[in-house]
């Protein structure tokens, strides 16, 4: 057994939201790169060499790529084989966010109530997701997850005839419905499987995926290839102005489920895809 203290958990996500909205890890980059060789439309092309002016400004000044700097999606892979140590996990994830977002002068976006719309002033309460896994290490994932993007993303409970035709219709038409509101060019994650809320975890948790790497189900691979190419052939373009470049990237994570459903989450993410992560 391994002790882990949690104010090292707590150091960790002050350091990572920070780094996250002023630096873009390596995957975003490159596939930005890509869709610049991809983009056939001269006003996409522009949109996406201002984007990459963007990224450098915020990397060199370390300040942040967009005015919206998001949720605090906070990932927690535990290792059987640790003991937290020190106080509680959820107030250590909280205070970790509070300082970074604090230190790092990122806006303060959420609110202490959906009604009454009180800003907590320290971009509390992070979303918390934890996985016990072996091992002795704590991993831990960031990403702070734009308001934009986030509003237009979707699922819905499919029948089982609808199958893969219908699930497939139902995610283009999701992009298609977002436009120029997610600020494209998207990665989009999708869930199919599980039930209700598993298969929106599904749909989170695969933006975690490095960018553009496919499923390692050839089956699954084949189907997020389907994916992309209908999407792109839509013209949305980079930030909606037309193009050939609709989305970066489509990963789709699958799970069981009943014999009744098909659950099926759209979770859509901006350009830029802020995340980072770190082992204790």
């Amino acid at each position: 057994m391994r002790d882990v203290h949690v104010d090292q958990i707590a150091e960790t996500i002050a350091r990572l939201v920070q780094d996250a909205n002023f630096k873009l890890e390596q995957d975003v980059t490159d596939a930005i790169s890509r869709a610049k060789s991809l983009e056939e439309a001269p006003v996409g092309q522009a949109i996406l060499l201002q984007i990459t002016e963007n990224y450098t400004i915020a990397d060199t000044e370390r300040v942040p790529m967009c005015q919206d700097t998001g949720v605090a999606l906070v990932f927690l892979e535990i290792g059987q084989d640790v003991h937290l140590v020190g106080g509680s996990l959820t107030e250590a994830v909280n205070r970790g966010v509070a300082t970074g977002y604090k230190e790092g002068y990122l806006r303060m976006s959420m609110l202490n109530d959906p009604i009454n719309r009180v800003n907590t002033k320290d971009n509390t309460p992070a979303m918390i997701y934890t996985d016990i896994v072996p091992g002795d290490q704590v991993k831990v994932k960031v990403d702070c997850k734009g308001g934009g993007s986030e509003n237009m993303s979707q699922l819905k409970m499919l029948p089982p005839s609808a199958g893969w035709e219908g699930a497939k219709r139902f995610i283009v038409e999701t992009v298609a419905n977002a436009g120029p509101n997610a600020c494209p060019p998207l990665i989009v994650g999708v869930g199919i499987g599980g039930n209700f809320d598993k298969s929106a975890l599904l749909a989170k948790k695969s933006l975690l995926r490095h960018v553009g790497a496919p499923h390692p189900d050839p089956e699954w691979a084949a189907r997020e290839q389907e994916l992309i190419e209908e999407i792109n052939k839509l013209g949305v373009g980079p930030m909606g102005l037309g193009g050939t470049v609709t989305a970066l990237a489509v990963h789709v994570e699958f799970f069981g489920c009943h014999i009744t459903a098909l659950p099926v989450a759209v979770n859509i993410e901006c350009h830029s895809h802020r995340h980072k992560e770190a082992v204790l």
